[in-house]
């Protein structure tokens, strides 16, 4: 197999530290991104303990200047998009300032970082990035509405750009989890604690019951490293790889229920 250099973003915790070390046991070189010396303690600990080794490099993906840096120091094979953060609120009370920041991180950083690794992948004959995505890119429900818009949004420019640098031998491939165990509670509970008495409690109480009845399907962040290992490992890759039975249930299911039904069922679902 051929041993190729990686670049995963967001690699200190949850899915994207879970990558970093699955692609550095399979040999591949691995360089990944952190915000902080002390979040690149954490990504060293653990993989010290897998006993595998990988780099960082220091990067807040909306740094542009720093992420040419980095992309140009590197020049990945393969680049990981994977940075970023949940927001659990909804549509009405979240500001323009908040909204735009969220879509920096989430949207027009990993599509940078992709535009950037494109002239070194051409030069070299072929490359792999990997856009992490997820089940609501795909589907949508109340309370997440900011994030899911970024992720559709990275759904669609995934899609296009797929298209267009295929003839360079460029894979551009979507994996879409669904609920894993990362810090999905923490991410809601602060949400919840900061809109609090605006009208939503009800929403984001409902939100975390639903949660904790489904935390017997949510998976281990090692079948989504699994799946980008094996996406990159491809010279063939799917397009898209849902990983998760929720993923795959939700995504079955979605066409074959009307909007209306879906919308009664959310509402009922949510108290709204």
């Amino acid at each position: 197999m051929e041993r190729r250099t990686c670049l995963v973003t967001g690699a200190n915790s949850g899915l994207g530290l879970a990558t970093a070390i699955e692609l550095a046991k399979r040999g591949h070189r691995v360089v990944g991104t952190v915000r902080s010396e002390s979040k690149a303690e954490h990504l060293h600990t653990a993989a010290d303990e897998a006993g595998v080794d990988v780099e960082h490099r220091l990067l807040d993906v909306v740094d542009a200047q720093r992420g040419a840096e980095v992309v140009d120091e590197i020049r990945p094979d393969a680049l990981v998009n994977n940075a970023g953060y949940g927001m659990s609120a909804p549509v009405e009370l979240v500001g323009e300032e908040e909204a735009s920041r969220l879509f920096d991180t989430m949207l027009l950083a990993p599509v940078r970082l992709a535009r950037l690794v494109l002239p070194h992948q051409r030069e070299r004959g072929g490359g792999h990035i990997i856009m992490i995505s997820s089940i609501l890119g795909r589907v949508t429900v109340p309370m997440t509405g900011w994030y899911q818009a970024a992720k559709h949004g990275l759904e669609a420019v995934s899609d296009a750009l797929r298209q267009e640098v295929a003839g360079d031998g460029i894979h551009v491939v979507l994996v879409e989890p669904g609920f894993f165990r990362t810090n999905i509670f923490e991410d809601l509970d602060r949400d919840a604690e900061r809109y609090a008495g605006l009208g939503y409690d009800e929403a984001f109480a409902r939100a975390r019951q639903t949660l904790e009845r489904s935390t017997w399907a949510m998976g281990d962040p090692s079948s989504v490293a699994s799946t980008v290992a094996k996406a990159i490992e491809s010279s063939r890759p799917r397009a898209r790889y849902l990983v998760g039975p929720d993923a795959v249930a939700m995504d079955a299911l979605t066409p074959f229920v009307p909007t209306a039904i879906r919308d009664r069922m959310a509402r009922l679902a949510y108290g709204l």
